[in-house]
C-alpha cells in the first residue's frame, strides 16, 4: 500500500525565498502530509512540473497542488515580469485541471519582501 499525503507544493529552489516558503507551509499545510518539490523557475518547465504532479498523485494520492513562482526569478531572466509569472501559473493550473479535474490547484506569487500572494 502506498503512503498517502494531502498536497504537493512546487516552488522555485531560490535560496532567497526558502524562509518565506517555509513560513507559508507551516501555516497552511499539515506537517508530514505534503510532498515538496523545488525547481529552478517554479512552473517554468511544464514537463517537469507535470511529471512531479503525476508521481505525487499516483504514489501518494495528493488531491491538492500548490504552485509558487516569485519575483526576480533568475531562471526566467528578463522575461520574469509579475505579469508573465501570473500567466504561467494560471496556464499551469488550467493544464492540471484539464488532466486531473478532481485536483484543487492553488497559485501564489512571492515577492522579495515576503509573504506569498494568492493569484486568482
Amino acid at each position: 500500500m502506498n503512503p498517502r499525503c494531502d498536497a504537493l507544493i512546487v516552488t522555485c529552489f531560490d535560496f532567497r525565498f526558502q524562509h518565506f516558503f517555509d513560513q507559508w507551509i507551516t501555516a497552511h499545510l499539515e506537517p508530514g502530509r505534503y510532498d515538496r518539490v523545488a525547481l529552478a523557475g517554479g512552473v517554468l518547465n511544464w514537463e517537469v512540473v507535470s511529471h512531479q504532479v503525476e508521481l505525487a498523485r499516483r504514489l501518494h494520492g495528493v488531491s491538492r497542488v500548490v504552485l509558487v513562482n516569485h519575483e526576480d526569478c533568475m531562471a526566467y531572466g528578463e522575461e520574469g515580469t509579475p505579469k508573465r509569472h501570473r500567466l504561467d501559473l494560471k496556464l499551469a493550473r488550467e493544464r492540471l485541471l484539464e488532466q486531473y479535474p478532481e485536483l484543487t490547484v492553488e497559485l501564489y506569487y512571492a515577492r522579495l519582501d515576503g509573504p506569498l500572494e494568492p493569484v486568482e
